[in-house]
């Protein structure tokens, strides 16, 4: 009888050191999964004013006043624009060949 006493309070010991081990580790991973989520949403914030910067520095006055004044580039008017023409030849059509029939169809 006792040696199955022993027996029984070895596994009841082994079980709940295997049940601590396993608190443990649970523990551990939600720790890192709260990590991971609080990067997440930091990045993601980030991101988001990243995306609200970008569009702010793509503006079309911002890119105006930035070619003016870093590339000396001018707003086109009609005294400095130069244009070209493209000449589009006409059809003529070829002339008819001699004895070809030109009539109708009886």
């Amino acid at each position: 009888m006792t040696r199955l006493n022993v027996i029984l309070l070895l596994a009841v010991v082994l079980s709940s050191l295997a049940v601590v081990h396993a608190q443990h580790e649970s523990r551990n991973l939600f720790v890192q999964y709260d990590r991971a989520s609080s990067e997440a949403r930091k990045l993601e914030v980030e991101f988001n004013r990243l995306q609200v910067e970008k569009r702010a520095q793509a503006t079309h006055l911002r890119v105006e006043q930035l070619a003016k004044e870093k590339l000396m580039m001018l707003t086109p008017s009609p005294a400095i624009t130069d244009y070209v023409g493209v000449q589009v030849p006409q059809y003529v059509p070829p002339e008819p060949k001699a004895g070809a029939n030109t009539g109708a169809r009886r």
